[in-house]
């Protein structure tokens, strides 16, 4: 039996019913039992600012702890103005700071966006890749997974009620989770 690994599932998203924290939530119910995995919401993270570095503020420590004591990182988010969210952003700056200390550096990693909208995020899932390579994050290629009409996945109560899409997240869990196996150390 292989052993069990930890990932940081970021949810790029505040909105208390977003897509992207239900999307989050029925990964940890599809994942095989090889993978564990940790949802990070980005509420009360505070905005990264170079001054505080010094005594940084209790919630940047949460979060860079939660981030480094994971295996790898798997980020969900939806697509703002062709980007991530701002909240994202900053979870990537506080993440990664102070310069040469970024918790990210060498963990395998994965990217889902989703949008109501037909292309699924294909802007943010592209963007966040580009910052992941600065990060020396090795993101999954394959499958790649921009889930657009997310809109009549989900029932009132939250859970995942679209099977087409259960089959697709239940089949990218399992590729994420041998792509960690293969990384990790």
């Amino acid at each position: 039996m292989a052993s069990q690994s930890s990932t940081a599932v970021i949810v790029g998203s505040l909105r208390k019913e977003s897509f992207s924290l239900k999307i989050a939530k029925a990964l940890t119910t599809l994942a095989p039992p090889s993978l564990q995995l940790d949802v990070i919401t980005l509420n009360g993270l505070s905005f990264y600012n170079q001054d505080l570095e010094a005594t940084p503020p209790a919630d940047w420590g949460n979060f860079r702890d939660r981030v480094r004591s994971a295996d790898a990182v798997l980020f969900v988010t939806p697509e703002y103005n062709r980007s991530v969210p701002g909240v994202l952003k900053n979870a990537i700056d506080v993440g990664s700071r102070p310069y040469g200390q970024s918790v990210f550096n060498g963990k395998p990693g994965g990217v889902i966006s989703n949008s109501p909208g037909a292309i699924g995020g294909f802007g943010a899932n592209h963007h966040l890749r580009q910052s992941l390579v600065f990060l020396n994050v090795s993101v999954l290629q394959q499958p790649e997974a921009y889930i657009g009409g997310i809109g009549d996945a989900f029932d009132e109560r939250g859970d995942l009620v679209k099977a087409s899409l259960r089959e697709f997240l239940a089949a990218y869990v399992n590729a994420f989770a041998a792509w960690v196996a293969q990384h990790k150390k």
